[in-house]
Protein backbone atom coordinates (compact mmCIF):
# COMPACT_ATOMS: atom_id res chain seq x y z
CA UNK A 1 0.00 0.00 0.00
CA UNK A 2 1.18 3.39 -0.61
CA UNK A 3 -0.02 6.04 1.93
CA UNK A 4 0.47 9.63 1.46
CA UNK A 5 0.40 12.17 4.17
CA UNK A 6 -0.38 15.95 3.98
CA UNK A 7 2.67 17.79 6.32
CA UNK A 8 2.56 21.52 6.98
CA UNK A 9 5.11 23.18 7.77
CA UNK A 10 3.81 26.34 10.15
CA UNK A 11 5.89 28.50 12.36
CA UNK A 12 6.43 27.52 16.11
CA UNK A 13 3.22 28.59 18.23
CA UNK A 14 5.64 28.98 21.11
CA UNK A 15 7.15 32.16 19.84
CA UNK A 16 5.96 35.51 18.80
CA UNK A 17 4.29 35.53 15.52
CA UNK A 18 3.79 38.81 13.74
CA UNK A 19 2.09 39.71 10.25
CA UNK A 20 3.63 41.57 7.35
CA UNK A 21 1.98 44.42 6.53
CA UNK A 22 3.59 44.82 3.12
CA UNK A 23 2.18 41.51 1.69
CA UNK A 24 -0.69 40.87 4.51
CA UNK A 25 1.14 37.16 5.22
CA UNK A 26 2.64 35.94 8.47
CA UNK A 27 6.72 36.29 8.46
CA UNK A 28 8.84 32.77 8.52
CA UNK A 29 11.76 31.50 8.71
CA UNK A 30 13.58 28.27 8.92
CA UNK A 31 14.58 28.72 12.63
CA UNK A 32 11.04 28.43 14.01
CA UNK A 33 9.40 26.53 11.59
CA UNK A 34 7.89 23.37 12.72
CA UNK A 35 5.75 20.15 11.70
CA UNK A 36 2.03 20.85 12.15
CA UNK A 37 0.97 18.89 15.05
CA UNK A 38 -1.88 17.17 13.93
CA UNK A 39 -0.12 16.54 10.64
CA UNK A 40 2.23 14.33 12.83
CA UNK A 41 -0.29 12.41 14.32
CA UNK A 42 -1.37 11.89 10.93
CA UNK A 43 2.00 10.31 10.06
CA UNK A 44 1.70 8.76 13.06
CA UNK A 45 -1.48 6.51 12.00
CA UNK A 46 0.26 5.78 8.76
CA UNK A 47 3.64 4.70 10.23
CA UNK A 48 1.60 2.47 12.79
CA UNK A 49 0.18 0.85 10.01
CA UNK A 50 3.24 0.51 8.28
CA UNK A 51 5.15 -1.04 11.17
CA UNK A 52 2.32 -3.98 10.57
CA UNK A 53 2.52 -4.57 6.83
CA UNK A 54 6.33 -4.46 5.50
CA UNK A 55 5.06 -3.74 2.01
CA UNK A 56 4.03 -0.20 2.70
CA UNK A 57 5.57 2.97 1.66
CA UNK A 58 4.83 6.07 3.46
CA UNK A 59 5.08 9.31 1.34
CA UNK A 60 5.16 12.72 2.62
CA UNK A 61 3.19 15.46 0.87
CA UNK A 62 4.23 19.30 1.32
CA UNK A 63 3.48 21.56 -0.50
CA UNK A 64 6.27 24.83 1.57
CA UNK A 65 9.30 27.14 0.77
CA UNK A 66 12.87 25.51 0.40
CA UNK A 67 13.39 26.77 3.99
CA UNK A 68 11.34 23.94 5.00
CA UNK A 69 13.07 21.12 3.81
CA UNK A 70 15.31 20.47 6.88
CA UNK A 71 12.07 20.82 8.96
CA UNK A 72 10.61 17.88 6.59
CA UNK A 73 13.64 16.10 7.44
CA UNK A 74 12.22 15.33 11.00
CA UNK A 75 9.15 13.49 9.25
CA UNK A 76 11.60 11.68 7.27
CA UNK A 77 13.59 10.31 10.09
CA UNK A 78 10.01 9.52 12.03
CA UNK A 79 10.07 7.03 9.44
CA UNK A 80 8.53 7.84 6.40
CA UNK A 81 9.69 6.08 2.79
CA UNK A 82 10.27 9.53 1.23
CA UNK A 83 8.94 12.98 0.35
CA UNK A 84 7.25 15.21 -2.10
CA UNK A 85 8.02 18.84 -2.14
CA UNK A 86 5.91 21.30 -4.00
CA UNK A 87 8.02 24.75 -4.11
CA UNK A 88 7.22 27.61 -6.45
CA UNK A 89 7.55 31.10 -6.06
CA UNK A 90 4.05 31.58 -7.45
CA UNK A 91 2.25 29.72 -4.58
CA UNK A 92 3.24 32.71 -2.03
CA UNK A 93 -0.23 33.38 -0.21
CA UNK A 94 -1.90 30.30 -1.89
CA UNK A 95 -5.39 30.02 -0.47
CA UNK A 96 -7.74 26.77 -0.08
CA UNK A 97 -8.39 26.13 -3.31
CA UNK A 98 -5.03 26.66 -5.46
CA UNK A 99 -3.47 24.43 -1.98
CA UNK A 100 -5.74 21.87 -2.92
CA UNK A 101 -5.22 22.18 -6.42
CA UNK A 102 -1.69 21.67 -5.73
CA UNK A 103 -1.51 19.31 -3.58
CA UNK A 104 -4.42 17.18 -5.53
CA UNK A 105 -1.94 17.43 -8.47
CA UNK A 106 1.06 16.00 -6.86
CA UNK A 107 -0.90 13.14 -4.95
CA UNK A 108 -2.49 12.44 -8.70
CA UNK A 109 1.59 12.62 -9.77
CA UNK A 110 2.82 10.50 -6.89
CA UNK A 111 0.00 7.85 -6.96
CA UNK A 112 -1.65 6.24 -3.56
CA UNK A 113 -4.12 3.99 -1.88
CA UNK A 114 -4.68 6.44 1.38
CA UNK A 115 -4.25 10.33 1.57
CA UNK A 116 -3.90 11.08 5.62
CA UNK A 117 -4.30 14.48 6.67
CA UNK A 118 -4.57 16.78 9.58
CA UNK A 119 -8.10 17.85 10.18
CA UNK A 120 -7.07 21.51 10.44
CA UNK A 121 -3.78 23.55 10.28
CA UNK A 122 -2.43 26.06 13.56
CA UNK A 123 -1.91 28.67 11.62
CA UNK A 124 -4.89 28.55 8.58
CA UNK A 125 -7.88 26.75 10.97
CA UNK A 126 -9.63 26.48 7.46
CA UNK A 127 -10.19 22.65 7.30
CA UNK A 128 -11.19 23.10 3.81
CA UNK A 129 -8.66 21.33 2.06
CA UNK A 130 -8.85 17.65 2.87
CA UNK A 131 -11.90 17.92 1.19
CA UNK A 132 -11.74 19.93 -1.14
CA UNK A 133 -8.81 17.30 -2.54
CA UNK A 134 -10.68 14.59 -2.44
CA UNK A 135 -13.00 16.63 -4.46
CA UNK A 136 -10.79 16.90 -7.18
CA UNK A 137 -9.25 13.67 -6.98
CA UNK A 138 -12.79 11.67 -7.42
CA UNK A 139 -12.02 9.67 -3.91
CA UNK A 140 -13.89 9.05 -0.85
CA UNK A 141 -13.63 11.90 1.89
CA UNK A 142 -13.92 11.02 5.61
CA UNK A 143 -13.26 14.15 7.72
CA UNK A 144 -12.34 14.76 11.46
CA UNK A 145 -11.94 11.05 12.68
CA UNK A 146 -10.73 10.74 16.09
CA UNK A 147 -9.60 6.79 15.36
CA UNK A 148 -8.49 5.28 12.28
CA UNK A 149 -8.89 1.57 11.48
CA UNK A 150 -6.94 0.90 7.81
CA UNK A 151 -7.32 -2.29 5.32
CA UNK A 152 -5.88 -3.47 2.41
CA UNK A 153 -9.25 -2.09 0.76
CA UNK A 154 -10.97 0.04 2.78
CA UNK A 155 -10.46 2.84 6.03
CA UNK A 156 -13.05 3.13 8.92
CA UNK A 157 -13.16 5.59 11.80
CA UNK A 158 -15.06 7.59 14.14
CA UNK A 159 -16.26 11.03 13.76
CA UNK A 160 -16.92 12.29 16.89
CA UNK A 161 -19.15 15.25 17.98
CA UNK A 162 -21.17 17.04 20.57
CA UNK A 163 -24.25 14.74 20.41
CA UNK A 164 -23.08 11.84 18.38
CA UNK A 165 -20.13 9.78 17.55
CA UNK A 166 -21.06 8.10 13.82
CA UNK A 167 -18.69 5.17 12.77
CA UNK A 168 -17.58 5.92 8.68
CA UNK A 169 -15.84 4.16 6.09
CA UNK A 170 -14.80 4.10 2.71
CA UNK A 171 -13.17 1.82 0.01
CA UNK A 172 -9.60 2.93 -1.07
CA UNK A 173 -8.11 4.81 -2.77
CA UNK A 174 -9.50 7.43 0.00
CA UNK A 175 -8.43 10.54 1.74
CA UNK A 176 -9.29 11.02 5.74
CA UNK A 177 -8.28 13.65 7.78
CA UNK A 178 -7.83 13.15 11.45
CA UNK A 179 -7.83 15.13 14.46
CA UNK A 180 -5.44 15.67 17.83
CA UNK A 181 -7.47 12.89 19.80
CA UNK A 182 -5.30 10.76 18.07
CA UNK A 183 -2.26 9.41 19.49
CA UNK A 184 1.16 11.70 19.64
CA UNK A 185 3.61 10.91 17.06
CA UNK A 186 6.61 8.80 17.88
CA UNK A 187 9.96 10.80 18.46
CA UNK A 188 12.78 9.85 15.79
CA UNK A 189 15.67 7.94 17.34
CA UNK A 190 19.57 8.24 15.90
CA UNK A 191 18.77 5.40 13.45
CA UNK A 192 15.89 6.93 12.00
CA UNK A 193 18.05 10.72 11.47
CA UNK A 194 21.21 8.86 10.20
CA UNK A 195 18.82 7.49 7.71
CA UNK A 196 16.62 10.77 6.62
CA UNK A 197 20.00 12.30 5.81
CA UNK A 198 19.93 9.75 2.68
CA UNK A 199 16.41 10.27 1.72
CA UNK A 200 14.80 11.41 -1.42
CA UNK A 201 12.98 14.82 -1.13
CA UNK A 202 11.71 15.21 -4.76
CA UNK A 203 11.04 18.95 -5.60
CA UNK A 204 7.99 19.61 -8.23
CA UNK A 205 7.51 22.86 -9.33
CA UNK A 206 3.65 24.06 -10.56
CA UNK A 207 5.12 23.36 -13.89
CA UNK A 208 5.54 19.96 -13.73
CA UNK A 209 2.16 19.48 -11.97
CA UNK A 210 0.53 21.78 -14.58
CA UNK A 211 -0.91 23.53 -12.68
CA UNK A 212 -1.45 27.49 -13.70
CA UNK A 213 -1.94 29.82 -10.31
CA UNK A 214 -3.00 32.70 -12.41
CA UNK A 215 -5.07 31.20 -14.15
CA UNK A 216 -8.27 34.10 -14.76
CA UNK A 217 -10.57 30.89 -15.09
CA UNK A 218 -10.39 29.40 -11.72
CA UNK A 219 -11.83 31.44 -8.99
CA UNK A 220 -9.11 32.79 -6.18
CA UNK A 221 -9.10 34.81 -3.30
CA UNK A 222 -6.63 37.74 -2.77
CA UNK A 223 -5.36 39.63 0.20
CA UNK A 224 -6.87 43.37 -0.84
CA UNK A 225 -5.34 45.38 2.37
CA UNK A 226 -3.39 45.10 5.68
CA UNK A 227 -2.70 47.24 8.60
CA UNK A 228 -1.35 46.60 12.09
CA UNK A 229 -4.00 45.52 15.16
CA UNK A 230 -4.77 48.76 16.98
CA UNK A 231 -3.72 49.23 20.70
CA UNK A 232 -6.09 48.16 23.15
CA UNK A 233 -8.18 50.83 24.60
CA UNK A 234 -8.84 51.11 28.46
CA UNK A 235 -12.59 49.48 29.27
CA UNK A 236 -15.99 51.38 30.30
CA UNK A 237 -16.40 51.37 33.93
CA UNK A 238 -19.96 51.23 35.45
CA UNK A 239 -20.34 51.99 38.98
CA UNK A 240 -23.58 51.27 40.59
CA UNK A 241 -25.48 54.66 41.53
CA UNK A 242 -29.02 52.93 41.15
CA UNK A 243 -28.67 53.18 37.20
CA UNK A 244 -26.27 51.00 36.40
CA UNK A 245 -28.85 48.59 34.32
CA UNK A 246 -29.96 51.05 32.39
CA UNK A 247 -25.94 52.41 31.48
CA UNK A 248 -25.13 48.68 30.89
CA UNK A 249 -28.31 48.34 28.73
CA UNK A 250 -26.97 51.49 26.66
CA UNK A 251 -23.39 50.49 25.93
CA UNK A 252 -24.82 47.14 25.09
CA UNK A 253 -27.43 48.98 22.14
CA UNK A 254 -24.34 51.62 21.29
CA UNK A 255 -22.07 48.95 20.79
CA UNK A 256 -24.56 46.56 18.74
CA UNK A 257 -24.30 44.06 21.17
CA UNK A 258 -27.50 43.48 22.31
Amino acid sequence: MRIIVLMKVVQDTYVERTLSLETGLAERSADTAVLDEVDERALEVALSYADAHEATEVVLLAMAPELAQPTLRKALAMGATDAVQVVDDALVGADLMLTAEVLAAAARHAGFDLIVAGNASTDGMGGAVPAAMAELLAVPCATFLSSVEITEDAVTGVRASDAAAVSVSAPLPALISVTEALPDARLPNFKGLMAAKKKEIAVLSLAELGVDAEDPAVPRSIMIAARERPPREAGVKIVDSGDAGERLADFLVENRLA
